[in-house]
């Protein structure tokens, strides 16, 4: 399993999603950043940023 915390990016903000896939997470995320944070255009250094944010994590029991 694999999350990424918003706040890591955004500061302040508390959403995070968790999913096995890197390329859900990262959809996930730009969806995020254009419904909140008001993002019109995700550039791919952005798309970076997100993805060394990701980390892996214990699945809950």
């Amino acid at each position: 399993m694999k999350e990424f915390q918003c706040g890591s990016l955004v500061p302040g903000c508390q959403w995070h999603t968790r999913h096995e896939d890197e390329a859900e997470i990262i959809r996930r995320v730009a969806e995020h950043m254009r419904e909140t944070h008001g993002e019109t255009v995700i550039r791919e250094t952005m798309i970076e940023a997100i993805r060394s944010r990701i980390e892996k994590v214990r699945d809950a029991a």
